[in-house]
């Protein structure tokens, strides 16, 4: 028969378990709904750079950027962003496998990860991956652009340029959680770079090239695109880091309010099987005390 003052133990344990995951879900949803706000506000600016993008692609004529060179397919650089904590359910489990399984797609690729993120720069170690550089304690705070653009300034770079003697990757991706709702994440995985689709060549969306505005640029729209295209590779990245933290918030808040209903079926458990055991107990007493009585 199990020992009551375990049970009772165990019973503390576990309400103190519910207090922790109940103040850790009041705690994301506070952060959530400011990391919403902030994504929310974020993009229709990346959407309508992107539009703007692409109409001064299709008046640039022959116009070529470093950012828009096409290159051979060896090397590919992924930015894979995932949070610092643990504890938000399978936020970084997919955004992990979905990086793993694409090295095993591509086995004869150079696969190369710039982390974001503690969990994913402990992936990519404990694999042995090639990682470009890892930004870890970022995500735990409030982004700001300027993170951001450094980030977009190192993969420009990166890019663009042989670093320490490095080759340079011919692609570049970007793998992240994007916010939808607290409880719903989609994983994104794109490439950003090179920008092959704002090309006079690349194919534009049908609504966008439908509804795009007519605009009158002062200046060649070569030049504002060589000024912008850097800008949308930061603003792209930013996006991302906005929606990242967004998603972990909502993720942790879901995780953390499952939690605490778990608790609390376990506590209703243990309760019934130690009022079980505290009857029996008694009953036995009782028993004993008539068994006394009746032989005297």
């Amino acid at each position: 028969m199990p020992n009551l003052q375990g049970i009772r133990r165990r019973i503390r344990s576990v309400k103190n378990m519910r207090q922790i995951t109940k103040a850790m879900k009041l705690v994301s949803a506070s952060k959530l709904a400011r990391a919403q706000g902030r994504i929310v506000a974020a993009r229709p600016y990346s959407r309508k750079l992107r539009e703007m993008l692409n109409n001064l692609a299709s008046r640039a004529g022959e116009y070529q950027h470093p950012l828009m060179e096409t290159r051979a397919d060896e090397h590919y650089l992924v930015i894979l962003i995932t949070s610092d904590k643990g504890l938000c359910g399978a936020f970084n489990t997919y955004l992990l496998k979905t990086a793993l399984q694409f090295v095993k797609d591509n086995p004869n690729k150079k696969v190369e990860f710039l982390c974001i993120g503690r969990k994913a720069r402990d992936f990519a170690r404990r694999r042995n991956f090639s990682i470009a550089n890892e930004y870890v304690g970022l995500v735990s705070r409030a982004v700001t652009y300027i993170q951001g653009s450094e980030i977009g300034e190192e993969v420009i770079k990166l890019f663009t340029e042989e670093v320490d003697g490095k080759p340079r990757p011919d692609k570049v991706f970007i793998l992240y959680n994007e916010f939808k709702s607290a409880i719903q994440q989609n994983q994104i995985f794109n490439q950003i770079l090179p920008l092959a689709s704002l090309t006079p060549q690349g194919e534009v969306d049908s609504k966008m090239a439908a509804s795009a505005t007519d605009y009158i640029y002062e200046q060649p729209p070569a030049e504002i695109l060589s000024r912008l295209l850097p800008h949308y590779v930061e603003t792209q990245i930013f996006t991302a880091l906005l929606d990242s933290v967004a998603a972990e918030h909502g993720a942790r808040m879901s995780a953390m309010d499952s939690a605490s209903k778990n608790a609390t079926e376990v506590i209703n458990k243990l309760t019934l099987g130690m009022n079980r055991v505290r009857q029996a107990a008694i009953t036995r007493e009782i028993i004993e005390v008539v068994s006394g009585a009746a032989a005297l």
